[in-house]
């Protein structure tokens, strides 16, 4: 049976988003994007977990037990998890104490077991990495766009310090949109995470339902035009 790839991207950047339409992983959501630039660093290194670790359960789904596999699993992820955190405080110091235990807790991170149990143990080695890879990115977009809300709301700015955290040649993304903004305190406080991810989810349920409803009103013009010409 061949593989639907642009299935894979599609949920995984949007159908089956990990926040966005899941509502996995907002622990780390809602608590490290006072930023945008904390949500990429989090979104990136959970990345890397998903991607790895899914790779490695399609590459021995054939010879773990059913009855450990879910240990197996779990101790994969946390090896993956710690070789990360260690990454992280050796190249990105500055993001790292910025996460700080974040980085740890990717380890009970619900999507990434989550993908394991139910693509990466079913599927071979390339579908299964694609899907990580997208499922990943589609976290990264949720927590980059949630940080950029609150950061622009809350402090007027875009990517703030991001030279500082993550490399002096992610220079260039720090913006200040708002010139002279004296700051809206609640956006980067934990109400206003909660505020904004509750609006990002009703705009998403929005252009759901409008899309749907642009299919259904393209399928019935079809069939009007299919049943005219018979």
């Amino acid at each position: 049976m061949s593989t639907d790839y642009k299935r894979i991207i599609r949920d995984g950047i949007w159908d089956n988003n990990v926040v966005f339409a899941q509502g996995l992983a907002l622990c780390p959501t809602l608590a490290v994007t006072s930023t945008a630039t904390n949500g990429l660093g989090m979104g990136l290194a959970t990345t890397a977990v998903l991607v790895i670790s899914n790779l490695l359960v399609s590459s021995i789904r054939n010879w773990v037990s059913p009855a450990v596999r879910i240990p197996v699993y779990i101790t994969l992820i946390a090896t993956l998890v710690t070789l990360v955190d260690m990454a992280l405080n050796a190249w990105v110091h500055e993001l790292y104490k910025v996460l700080g235990l974040f980085i740890a807790l990717i380890v009970v991170n619900c999507a990434i077991l989550g993908r394991a149990e139910s693509f990466a143990s079913k599927n071979t080695m390339i579908p299964s990495a694609l899907d990580g890879l997208m499922m990943g990115l589609g976290f990264t977009l949720a927590l980059v766009i949630l940080g950029g809300v609150r950061e622009v709301m809350g402090s007027g700015t875009l990517f703030a310090s991001a030279s500082l955290l993550l490399g002096k040649s992610f220079a260039f993304m720090e913006l200040t949109l708002i010139p002279n903004y004296k700051g809206f305190l609640l956006m980067i406080l934990p109400p206003g995470g909660f505020m904004a991810l509750g609006f990002l989810l009703a705009g998403k349920r929005i252009l759901d339902a409008r899309a749907a409803t642009a299919r259904e009103r393209k399928a019935k013009e079809a069939d009007l035009a299919l049943g005219e010409a018979v």
